[in-house]
């Protein structure tokens, strides 16, 4: 008998990695998403290999309708407002996708699958102002932004029901990750996007705001694949999956725009509105617990992806 696996935001960066994976390890693949007739390029390709239900964390009984229709042994919660600068402006949606709608999915599986696992991708920006670094499982959470702060409700309700209800119950602390699927909000994108653009004579600026700002970053694809490791394991647990490295936005803007052979100083510009009120201290995550115990760690070095992510970038400007 086959597995079968519900991926929320399935048609995003994370799920549509993992999609493709399952389908390769021979599970049967569901995926939630809002609209099914929705155009979304990171799963063209598998379209006619999974399955989708309509679905929204907002509303609990479509949670239930798609526990109930697709009878998963797995469900991987990517859902989610997953940019931190949209959460000021709009708390209460963030605070109802990355909070209360994991607390709905936690109480359906409670009650209609107690023996499904749920992995929930919890972030790094829970630590938020850290006070020693690199963070590891045991480092204290004081978010400092309302992202992180939803984000730490949904992984605290997590736990509570792993120790409540004993439910196979997990949250993977993702530090920041990248690949060609990352969205245009994202300033990894952003830049590479732009850069492309610049070097074919389609934009004239970068408009950047912090380039001190540090980020441990990963790529996307490895992320995915740790997830599913986790709900392999024999026992829940929570595990953070981060490179142990970081860099500067600055630096990554100096990747991008040598790879292209232009000189980045000429073309990026400070704007004041694209700091953040709030930064946090410096993220770097210590993974080695999971190396340890899965045996999982990242192997695609930071300049190889990030040059993947120029040629796509590349390809989509010259067929505008």
């Amino acid at each position: 008998m086959s597995k079968k696996a519900l991926i929320t935001g399935i048609s995003g960066q994370d799920g549509s990695y993992l999609a493709e994976l399952l389908l390769e390890k021979g599970y049967e693949v569901f995926g939630l998403v809002r609209d099914k007739d929705a155009k979304a390029e990171n799963i063209e390709s598998i379209k006619k290999n999974i399955t989708l239900l309509e679905g929204d964390l907002r509303n609990k009984a479509s949670i239930e309708n798609a526990i109930k229709n697709a009878k998963p042994t797995e469900i991987y919660n990517f859902a989610a407002q997953s940019f931190v600068g949209k959460a000021w402006s709009d708390p209460v949606y963030t605070g109802e996708v990355n909070g209360i709608g994991v607390a709905a999915f936690l109480h359906a599986i409670k009650i209609h699958c107690p023996e499904t696992k749920f992995f929930q991708a919890s972030s790094s920006e829970m630590f938020g102002a850290v006070e020693e670094s690199p963070q590891n499982e045991k480092t204290k959470f004081q978010p400092n932004n309302l992202y992180g702060a939803a984000k730490l409700y949904a992984h605290t309700i997590l736990k509570a029901y792993r120790e409540g209800h004993k439910l196979f119950a997990v949250g993977g602390i993702f530090y920041n990750h990248e690949s060609p699927r990352r969205g245009m909000d994202f300033v990894t994108r952003k830049i590479t996007s732009t850069a492309a653009r610049i070097k074919l004579g389609k934009e004239k600026e970068l408009r950047m705001g912090n380039m001190k700002a540090k980020r441990d970053w990963g790529f996307a694809k490895e992320y995915a694949e740790a997830a599913w490791l986790m709900l392999q394991s024999e026992k829940p647990n929570d595990y953070i999956i981060a490179t142990g490295e970081t860099h500067s936005v600055q630096e990554f803007v100096e990747i991008v725009f040598g790879y292209l052979d232009l000189d980045w100083e000429k073309y990026v510009v400070i704007d004041p509105k694209f700091f953040r009120p709030v930064e946090p201290g410096e993220l770097c995550g210590d993974a080695s617990l999971i190396q340890k115990d899965l045996g999982w760690q990242p192997t695609t070095p930071l300049k190889e992806w990030v040059e993947m992510m120029i040629e796509n970038d590349l390809k989509i400007a010259s067929r505008e």
